[in-house]
């Protein structure tokens, strides 16, 4: 039974293990990265604009009919007029007899016609063009999406950190509160201090456990942004801290520019899309020179005679279909719409105003990504010189706290005095835990403004 009961321990304590796997930030960065959903459509409208580029070459090939067609009927013909609107009319061929007959017999025709626009004053390849700047886009927007997810990723992991330094933090303050809580019930029992300190050490205490189920539930909340930030509904992980504990090796890069930024990187190229697409309206104001070829069998169970015999006619099928009449055709054209440049010229004037809009819109872009670049300065300036700060504070709130601990204990000081302390402590050490990681959040910052994860990435152990 003992036997037992051990394995049972030991295998859930195995499972316990494997469903709370350590998750590094880079681990977690690369899990968003191939699970989260608008990353992955991001890839597909990508795919799709490398498709209708393809799609776009393929226009300039020419047009290739093929058509056979068998026909059963008659062939009456009559003097006058006829135009076949949408091709709704029969096209029957024979001689204008005197009445009507209802003579019939099989007939076919078999073509082939190739139509190639092969000049267009380079109206092809703007539309390739375009093509190609729209999957530029695309591809500019999905390293925008990359990127910004992963600032997203990394600033939820360190809002994680933090939060469990302070769910740490306030454990060894519940730790604290308990053990003078337990000191003080002991001495009330003994008569030694008022019974109003161990209602004061009750209340710390509780206090206490309070300050850290509130940490606890802010730890758990930046857990569950975390994971839904990976993509995955598994929240049951554990994350790595280590490294918060060191500061990041680079601060401040000499860098000062992000013109390769890839929020304006994608900015530019929709202004090159627009500009691109200018360009392909105007080739459409000019003709197009075109080859054609044709090449056309008949059949008809009709004969040669039939004009003068009416009844020098076949109804058997294979003599209807078998064709004895060949023509060929080359040619070449040119057609313009001589009011394409009346029409078009407003699509080309909103067109040009759309790129201007876009122009602005990257400016704005640009100023808000060096007024970022600014602010990232100084956020790393304040966050260094509150590190340097933060163990000076904590030495000197620890000492004031043992000197009011050891006074209360032997009865030089009162209870508030020791709780006053305690609160002075925790909020040392609890910027003491914000300090590093503020660092490290300036840092991303700095990464941000200037479009390089990089810089930040490379600085994880």
């Amino acid at each position: 039974m003992q036997l037992r009961l051990i394995l049972l321990i030991v295998v859930f304590a195995s499972v316990t293990a494997a469903a709370q796997t350590t998750v590094t930030l880079k681990d977690a960065i690369q899990t968003a990265v191939v699970n989260y959903p608008s990353i992955k459509a991001k890839k597909a409208y990508m795919r799709a604009a490398g498709e209708l580029v393809t799609a776009a070459k393929r226009e300039q090939l020419p047009n290739v009919n093929l058509a056979v067609q068998q026909d059963y009927g008659t062939i009456n013909g009559t003097n006058g007029p006829l135009y076949g609107f949408g091709g709704l009319a029969a096209a029957s061929a024979g001689p204008s007899l005197a009445t009507q007959n209802w003579n019939a017999a099989f007939g076919a025709l078999y073509l082939t016609n190739v139509n190639w626009e092969f000049f267009a004053f380079g109206k092809y390849k703007e539309r390739v063009k375009v093509a190609q700047r729209a999957q530029e886009t695309n591809t500019r927007d999905l390293e925008q999406e990359l990127f910004e997810h992963k600032v997203k990723v990394a600033a939820a992991y360190l809002n994680l950190v933090a939060g469990r330094q302070i769910a740490r933090s306030y454990e060894k303050n519940l730790n604290r509160a308990d053990s003078i809580r337990t000191f003080v019930i002991a001495r009330v029992k003994n008569g030694l201090v008022a019974g109003v300190d161990s209602s004061l050490a009750n209340a710390e205490y509780s206090s206490a456990r309070i300050l850290l189920t509130n940490a606890r539930d802010k730890e758990q909340e930046q857990k569950n942004i975390l994971a839904q930030l990976m993509g995955t509904n598994n929240n049951e992980f554990d994350i790595d801290t280590s490294f918060i504990s060191a500061l990041p090796g680079v601060y401040l890069d000499t860098t000062s520019e992000a013109t390769l930024h890839p929020l304006l990187q994608y900015y530019k190229s929709r202004i090159a899309v627009s500009d691109e697409q200018t360009r392909y309206i105007r080739t459409q104001y000019y003709p197009g020179f075109s080859l054609v070829g044709l090449l056309q069998s008949r059949a008809s169970g009709f004969k040669s005679d039939y004009a003068s015999n009416q009844n020098s006619f076949s109804t058997d099928y294979w003599s209807g279909i078998n064709p004895n009449r060949t023509n060929y055709l080359f040619g070449v054209g040119v057609t313009w719409n001589i009011m394409q440049p009346v029409r078009l010229s407003k699509q080309v004037s909103a067109q040009r105003l759309i790129s201007k809009g876009l122009q602005e819109e990257y400016n704005l872009a640009d100023v808000a990504i060096k007024q970022q670049l600014q602010t990232s300065k100084s956020k790393m300036s304040n966050a260094l010189a509150n590190f340097k700060e933060a163990p000076v504070q904590v030495k000197a709130a620890s000492d004031a706290y043992h000197q009011k601990s050891v006074l209360y204990r032997n009865g030089l000081t009162n209870m508030v005095d020791v709780t006053q302390a305690n609160y002075t402590l925790i909020r040392a050490e609890t910027d003491r835990d914000i300090a590093s990681n503020n660092v490290w959040q300036a840092l991303l910052l700095r990464a941000a403004a200037l479009g390089d994860f990089n810089l930040f990435e490379e600085q994880l152990r």
